[in-house]
């Protein structure tokens, strides 16, 4: 990911999930050729995507969130002040 690329919370959680979904089909399915896991993530990709234009909300539409170098930076000082590492 190019540090310039910005996301909106909303595509950030649908990707999430779209991972967790994949993790969690990995695991219930037993998959671990790269292929299938592959084609398992392209698969809920597309169902969230479905879902989010179901309920009318069109990614590419959506204002441009915070910059992803931003938060990270954000969440590293954060994590500093609380002494984690």
């Amino acid at each position: 990911m190019k540090s310039k690329e910005i996301f909106s919370t909303v595509v950030a959680k649908a990707k999430d999930l779209a991972n967790e979904i994949t993790a969690y089909n990995m695991r219930a399915k037993r998959l671990i050729a790269k292929k299938k896991i592959d084609k398992e993530l392209a698969d809920n990709n597309r169902a969230v995507r479905k879902m989010l234009l179901d309920r009318g909300i069109v990614p590419e539409n959506l204002p441009a969130g915070e910059d992803v170098k931003k938060v990270e930076r954000r969440l590293k000082k954060t994590a500093e002040m609380k002494g984690e590492r």
